[in-house]
Parts: C-alpha cells; sequence; structure tokens
C-alpha cells in the first residue's frame, strides 16, 4: 500500500517506525514521549503475548504427548526441542539445568516476534486505527528496548553463572589473571571489562539492526503500491530465512556465552 492518508512518503515511513509510547506528560516534546521513562506499549504488549502464546501452546501439547511415534505438532515440537537441546550439548561443556531451557525460550519467542514481520506492513496498523490507535510497531524486534533488555538479562544470567560455577575468589581471579597473567592484572581487568560490555551491546545490536533492516524493505516495497506484488513475495519468502538466522543466531550466542562463564581459564 503506497502513503495513506495523505502523508508524504517519509511521513508514512515515521509513521511506521513510531511506537505507540506512554509517559509522564513532563517527558512529551512536540506531544512525542522521550527519556528514559517512555513506555512502548506495543513493543510490550505484542511480546508479551506472543511468549503466552508460545509456551501456552507447547505446554498443552506436553500434556497431550504421548510415548508413541509422534505426529503433527507434537512431531514439530519434538523436532525444535530437539534441534536445540543437540546445540546445546555439542556448544556447552558445563553442567547446569538451565541453558538448555534458556536456549529453547529464546529461540521460540524471538522467532515469533521475528515472524511478526511477515505480516503486511499496513495491516495491523489499519486494524489498531480503527479502534483510535495512532501508532503500532508489530515487530518487537525492530525496537532496541526490547534487544538490550534480552541481552542485558543474558548478561546477567552469564555473571551468575560465573559465579555459581567458579565460585567470587575463583571469578575475581580470572578477571584479574587471564589472559596475561598477575603481573599484568590492571590491563587485564581492562580486557576484560570491554569484552563483557561487548557481548550485550553487539547481541542486541545484531538482532536489531537485521530485524530493523527486514522491516524498512518491506516499508519501501509497500510504497510502490500495486506494483509491490512481484517484490514483496520474494522478500517475504527471503525472510523467513532470516527470521529464523537471527533467532538461532541469538540463541547460540547466548549458549556460547554460558559455555565461556562455566569454563575455567
Amino acid at each position: 500500500m503506497s502513503a495513506e492518508g495523505g502523508l508524504t512518503t517519509a511521513g508514512y515511513i515515521q509513521h511506521h517506525l513510531t511506537n505507540l509510547a506512554v509517559c509522564a506528560e513532563s517527558a512529551k516534546i512536540d506531544g512525542h514521549c522521550h527519556g528514559f521513562w517512555t513506555f512502548h506499549l506495543d513493543t510490550l504488549v505484542i511480546s508479551g503475548l506472543l511468549g503466552l502464546l508460545a509456551f501456552g501452546l507447547m505446554a498443552k501439547l506436553a500434556g497431550k504427548a504421548t510415548s508413541g511415534v509422534p505426529s503433527g505438532w507434537q512431531n514439530f515440537v519434538e523436532m525444535v526441542i530437539g534441534m536445540v537441546d543437540q546445540q546445546v550439548r555439542d556448544t556447552f561443556h558445563g553442567k547446569s539445568a538451565l541453558v538448555t531451557p534458556l536456549a529453547i525460550t529464546i529461540f521460540v519467542w524471538v522467532f515469533l516476534m521475528n515472524a511478526m514481520d511477515l505480516i503486511p506492513v499496513d495491516f495491523l496498523p489499519l486494524v489498531a486505527g480503527a479502534f483510535g490507535v495512532n501508532y503500532l510497531k508489530a515487530v518487537p524486534t525492530t525496537d532496541p528496548n526490547l534487544t538490550f533488555a534480552m541481552s542485558i538479562t543474558v548478561f546477567f544470567i552469564m555473571i551468575w553463572m560465573n559465579l555459581k560455577v567458579k565460585g567470587f575468589g575463583g571469578y575475581m581471579h580470572e578477571i584479574f589473571t587471564a589472559p596475561f597473567g598477575a603481573k599484568l592484572a590492571p590491563v587485564n581487568f581492562i580486557f576484560r571489562v570491554v569484552e563483557d560490555i561487548a557481548k550485550p551491546i553487539s547481541l542486541a545490536l545484531r538482532l536489531f539492526g537485521n530485524m530493523y533492516a527486514g522491516e524498512m524493505v518491506f516499508i519501501l516495497i509497500a510504497l510502490l503500491g500495486i506494483y509491490q506484488l512481484p517484490l514483496a513475495l520474494p522478500w517475504e519468502l527471503f525472510h523467513i530465512l532470516i527470521i529464523t538466522l537471527q533467532a538461532f543466531v541469538f540463541m547460540m550466542l547466548t549458549i556460547v556465552y554460558m559455555s565461556m562463564a562455566a569454563e575455567s581459564h
């Protein structure tokens, strides 16, 4: 669909890239929310509903699982769980009952949030507009607030894993002695701080950047109006690979970070 409601091309793009935000009146500038205490309701609601949907269905299927030959959705769910479990076995060399459930949660949840990008860009905003909602970004992973929240959560779990496996003393010893030995403790510490800060930043920006770029391409294709049809379907099919790959990469990096935290250096 081309620019709607009399919007210019720039206005149409800006409209689709604006979150439904709420904040205190003091945080508004020119009628728009800015600052730390701004809540993106579309990101919170859509990501929450997708999480409840995914794991509600998986819990329901788990309750109906049979010990015989699986079929239908049970077969699909077992295939996904088996794939993730194999990746954990191959990558994570420590002992923890947390890593496999964490990896499954991340893969399924991120995949579903990414998959919202396959819905035509104008459909959900038009539906929301019929109910008086002026802005709606349907893809939660195009919001850096969500991708950073997830990566920071992974970071704190990684810190917890370090402390659990090595203890506080062992963890401090590793920070100040690896990789150059105790004599270069300040250098080791600086290297470790840079490394640990880079992990959540790169994890968040990789997912956000790829999904934001994909969403932007869909918006630009939509601007072509009826002429979008020859381009929309090939890009949609290619995008299925992107959304799956980004969910897989986020999951694999999480497993790698957990494995690094569980290993001694």
